[in-house]
């Protein structure tokens, strides 16, 4: 066994990523204080072949130091917007035939491993703040909510830990 180098690793130019086959699968970031949250999951999508985020609020964008840090690249191959409104952003997605998925814990929600998708579907799916997870405004609008199913003391994982699972998941659902 031998460890690979980068030049080993064949993997897409940015060229070839935005003209390759992805699921339609929108992610919308809720008001993230932290670039290198934003940074890990602008990575996150790369490494898993997704196609968008939607920057919302708060949250920062490219050009941002931090984000340039963790998404080592990533920020160029994985499409992106801002929109100061995530309600408004996530009516637009409906309108357009989105379901609109929370990453939150609800009195309403499923856990991640019991989530069922169709591949002919598009999903949103949107995660929240560091501390106040997903704006309060958006519980009535989203189709589902899920949860990771957790088994220890804390409450919650970091946001952009949460993004990994959850784009991981969707992967295995969707391709």
């Amino acid at each position: 066994m031998k460890k690979l180098k980068l030049t080993e690793l064949n993997r897409l130019s940015i060229e070839e990523y935005s003209n390759a086959v992805k699921p339609e699968v929108v992610i919308v970031l809720d008001n993230l204080r932290s670039g290198f949250n934003v940074g890990s999951v602008f990575r996150s999508l790369d490494c898993f072949g997704f196609p968008e985020v939607i920057l919302c609020g708060i949250t920062p964008k490219p050009p941002h130091k931090e984000i340039f840090k963790t998404a080592i690249g990533a920020q160029f191959s994985i499409d992106w917007s801002y929109s100061e409104s995530v309600l408004e952003a996530c009516h637009l997605l409906k309108n357009k035939g989105y379901q609109l998925i929370g990453i939150e814990q609800t009195s309403k929600s499923v856990f991640l491993k019991d989530l069922k998708l169709d591949k002919d579907k598009k999903y949103a799916i949107i995660l929240g703040n560091e501390v106040d997870g997903l704006s309060v405004a958006l519980l009535p609008i989203l189709d589902r909510a899920v949860e990771i199913e957790q088994f220890g003391t804390k409450h919650s994982l970091n946001v952009s830990v949460c993004a990994g699972v959850v784009i991981y998941e969707l992967n295995k659902h969707l391709r």
